[in-house]
């Protein structure tokens, strides 16, 4: 497919702006570009050119996306049309709140059903994503000891199978990392975690499902241990949604949470964003909430808040999208969604597990890990041949390489609203990939075969990559 540029020519214009007879305001020299490369195309060519970009794309739309811990969902159009109505889509940034009155009650309604999903007192919608959520967490425990007197506590326990941004937004905020190994269900080693906790422990950090997908059998005996140490507990609520209406944190001893809404509550996902990562919190940690906070009557400070964490409040029309959502599905919908996605997972894993090797070969929540070490000891075959094998059956490559705790590993997440169909054929077709690494190994030379691109090097793209058009 030819790149626009190559499809410019000069003089050609997709549209032709009429004469406002207006002012025309000269900028000064300095600021001024002296040329200015931009394709000049018609604007049949335009549309045709992007369409054909389009169906070279793949998403949840045209095919199956079984991307672990990352779940690319499908999405619900009715959210995108909430999302477009006129009181919502053209609101702006600095209209003065007394203006937007609907606006902020919609967003209301938002943080309390959060609040109710999660157990938790007191919500904000003001990160912007999901690692933009862990950070604000960590500053909301960080502010309590310091605020109580404890700035000693300034440690961190996470789990090896936690999310990788957990670390990352620990240290960010001056916080030291404790790791906890895995016992062998893949669950938090409480020996470990005993020997971990003490009089400078701040937090643990849990992903629950951990990234194996496993739900934590020990869950209120973690809790309770760090608890017992003068410490709080943190949940990543990334993989919420395989406990949604199952299980509420707060329930179980978690004083903050994070959300994903471009995950859990089905916004859209990938691709830059925009995502969402809300923040809940027990009543005694709400003071510290980060500046402002939505109330009974609009917009509320506090002198205690962390402050503010990001321009303007939230990524509203994401919010409209996560509200729409839990409004349709209603409390039993969010259920069965979350145990649709469990019962997805357990069932594509039953159809595979006799030839490929499970991390842990236990019944596992929303997503499940293989580990292909011995397939690649005994064929030469990687987990990337694998993955890369799957795009020539259109079916998107799962998560490679994660967790690191797995060696060779491939991450699965079917979500909730794939067909046993669909999970019949991405059955077939890795036993049938696993049949050619044995039987023609050949075949995985240049994979995949069928696409537009095929196989890369990776290496070279890496260290010299072509970011930009030459003629």
């Amino acid at each position: 497919m030819s790149l626009i540029f190559e499809i410019s020519r000069k003089g050609r214009r997709c549209a032709q702006f009429p004469d406002r007879k207006v002012h025309q305001y000269e900028l000064p020299e300095n600021l001024t570009r002296k040329q200015l490369d931009l394709p000049e195309v018609a604007e049949v060519d335009l549309v045709r050119h992007y369409m054909g970009l389009s169906r070279l794309a793949f998403g949840v739309d045209n095919g199956f996306y079984p991307l672990g811990s990352c779940t690319m969902k499908y999405n619900p159009k009715v959210n995108e049309e909430v999302a477009a109505l006129e009181g919502f889509n053209e609101i702006h940034p600095l209209q003065p709140a007394s203006t937007v009155k609907g606006a902020l009650e919609a967003l209301k309604q938002l943080q309390d059903a959060l609040c109710e999903l999660t157990g938790m007192d007191a919500m904000t919608l003001k990160p912007a994503a999901g690692a933009h959520g862990e950070f604000t967490g960590m500053q909301i425990v960080k502010k309590h000891f310091v605020a109580s007197g404890h700035p000693e506590r300034n440690e961190v326990i996470i789990p090896d199978s936690a999310h990788g941004t957990n670390p990352a937004s620990a240290a960010m905020n001056g916080l030291k990392v404790v790791a906890v190994k895995s016992n062998e269900n893949g669950g938090v080693d409480l020996d470990s975690l005993r020997e971990a906790v003490g009089e400078h422990t701040a937090a643990l950090m849990l992903t629950n499902p951990n990234t194996l997908g496993l739900f934590d059998e020990n869950i209120e005996e973690i809790t309770r241990i760090v608890h017992e140490a003068g410490g709080l507990c943190y949940y990543d609520g990334a993989n919420l949604n395989a406990v949604m209406g199952l299980v509420r944190p707060g329930d179980i001893g978690f004083d903050v949470i994070h959300l994903n809404l471009h995950k859990t509550f089905s916004t859209p996902h990938g691709g830059g964003g925009p995502g969402s990562g809300p923040v809940g919190c027990k009543a005694f940690l709400a003071k510290h909430l980060p500046d402002p906070v939505i109330g009974e009557n609009g917009f509320e400070y506090s002198e205690d808040s962390i402050g503010s964490v990001r321009s303007f409040y939230c990524n509203f029309l994401v919010c409209m999208k996560a509200l729409t959502y839990i409004k349709v599905m209603g409390s039993d919908g969010l259920k069965l969604a979350s145990e649709n996605a469990v019962l997805n997972a357990n069932y594509l894993l039953s159809r595979i597990k006799d030839i490929y090797d499970v991390s842990y070969d236990r019944v596992c929540m929303h997503e499940f890990v293989l580990g292909l070490q011995r397939l690649k000891d005994e064929t030469g075959i990687t987990a990337k041949d694998i993955a890369k094998g799957l795009l020539d059956f259109e079916i998107h490559p799962p998560t490679m390489y994660f967790p690191l705790i797995v060696h060779e590993a491939l991450m699965f997440e079917p979500t909730e609203t794939e067909s046993r169909e669909t999970l019949d054929r991405c059955a077939e077709v890795l036993r049938h990939l696993h049949d050619l690494a044995y039987s023609d190994p050949a075949y995985y030379e240049g994979v995949p075969h069928t696409t537009v691109v095929s196989h890369v090097d990776e290496v070279t793209a890496a260290r010299n990559p072509i970011l930009k058009y030459e003629k």
